[in-house]
């Protein structure tokens, strides 16, 4: 589907900012507030119209209505919706002038974010959840610090001092157990990395966008802590906060995400490569995996070694050796498959297994040989014995496995050559 949205203006055509009779500063600074959403007929054309009003009219709570002194769009962003959110917000587009529309072929939050900012001619960018959690009275505080120049990230918090929040206990506690987990693993200085609302300025954005690998839930989290390893400045304004009941959310998958998402910047940050330093990120991606392989590597180890263990006391050494090597190759597969090359979904999983395990017949030879070679120079070794020369063997072979199925199995260039996942065309 063709992507659509307005021409939008340069910024060189940006006016001076003024600041008329009732005090309060009109600027045009531009801020493009994304709105990503995914089958949400239901409440989309609710919430724009009244977003909508509200920088139209300013809070109802005002004593004075007075426009919201930025200039703003809102684009909504439809990210492979299969009701009819996508002719929804194109009816929007047509009647409400500050709203675009662009619309990306696959579901993702912060791939749909990623299509909008990467090519975003606004000051700001920001985003915001479609069912307008966030009290929209929270707004001028998150922009005012990035367009006085003041910070360079600022995010809403349901966590500090200050934010009101309506929600289950459930969803609280997994809340405050990931943010805990954030700041335990990665040091992470912010309370909240999860809340739908936030904004950064233009140029923050195209500094980070290179180096976040994640497009779904996780990308808020590593965005965030991209920032603050840069050395750039996040602002938290504390919010008030209404639960959805009506959520989106797989919250088993996006916590399964949260997860993997932890684990591989904990590793990027151990080797010293989760900064945003001007070098190209792809670079760095050898040694990433290299770590993340030897990280499965020696939990499969020890597997293998336990289950070799065990079978040797119920069979001979060469056919317990056989069956550990072949019950661990599917494990250690599967994990380096979806942990260490970041493989995912069902396509070519059979063929990866197939190949994955030819690269395994020659630590089925090695380690054969290794008991081979124990046995014959130590007659009826006991089992200790057997065990070291076996993870000998595996420790030799490591090397030559990681070679095999990063640039055979698991080789980007040997994977489909499809277009790319976001496809998109701004008129």
């Amino acid at each position: 589907m063709t992507t659509h949205t307005p021409t939008r203006p340069h910024d060189d055509q940006v006016r001076q900012e003024h600041t008329p009779a009732d005090g309060i500063p009109r600027t045009c600074t531009r801020v493009e507030i994304a709105l990503p959403v995914h089958n949400e007929a239901a409440t989309l054309a609710r919430s724009v119209r009244a977003l909508d009003a509200y920088l139209e009219e300013g809070p109802a709570t005002s004593p004075r209505a007075t426009p919201f002194p930025f200039e703003v769009e809102i684009v909504i962003v439809d990210s492979a919706s299969t009701d009819t959110t996508f002719e929804i917000a194109r009816g929007l587009e047509r009647e409400l002038g500050r709203v675009s529309v662009v619309h990306v072929p696959e579901r993702g939050r912060g791939r749909a974010l990623r299509a909008v900012w990467a090519t975003s001619h606004a000051d700001i960018v920001a985003y915001m959840d479609v069912d307008l959690s966030t009290d929209l009275n929270a707004l001028w505080p998150l922009l005012a610090p990035l367009a006085a120049g003041h910070s360079d990230v600022a995010i809403g918090t349901r966590l500090a001092r200050g934010a009101h929040t309506e929600r289950g206990v459930k969803r609280e506690v997994i809340s405050r157990v990931y943010n805990s987990l954030l700041r335990a693993t990665c040091r992470a200085g912010f309370t909240d990395a999860q809340c739908g609302f936030k904004a950064l300025r233009r140029e923050t954005a195209a500094r980070l966008l290179p180096h976040v690998e994640n497009d779904n839930w996780f990308f808020d989290t590593e965005l965030l802590l991209l920032a603050e390893r840069s050395g750039l400045r996040i602002m938290e304004v504390p919010v008030d906060w209404t639960d959805d009941p009506d959520s989106r959310v797989d919250v088993p998958r996006a916590i399964l995400e949260d997860l993997r998402g932890i684990m591989r910047v904990r590793c990027r940050i151990a080797t010293g490569t989760f900064h945003t330093s001007g070098h190209d990120p792809r670079h760095d991606r050898p040694r990433r995996q290299l770590v993340r392989f030897l990280g499965v590597g020696a939990l499969c180890t020890f597997g293998y070694l336990v289950l070799y263990a065990g079978l040797a006391r119920l069979l001979p050494s060469m056919a317990a050796n056989a069956f550990a090597l072949a019950i661990m190759t599917v494990v250690n597969t599967a994990l380096h498959r979806g942990f260490t090359f970041s493989i995912r979904g069902r396509e070519r999983l059979v063929r990866d297994h197939a190949e994955a395990a030819v690269v395994f017949l020659l630590f089925f030879a090695l380690t054969s040989a290794a008991l081979g070679v124990t046995e014959l120079l130590w007659p009826d070794p006991d089992l200790a014995l057997r065990l070291v020369a076996l993870g000998t063997a595996n420790l030799v072979a490591s090397l030559a496995r990681f070679a095999g199925m990063r640039w055979w199995v698991f080789n980007p260039a040997r994977r489909s050559a499809g277009p790319s996942h976001t496809e998109k065309e701004r008129s």
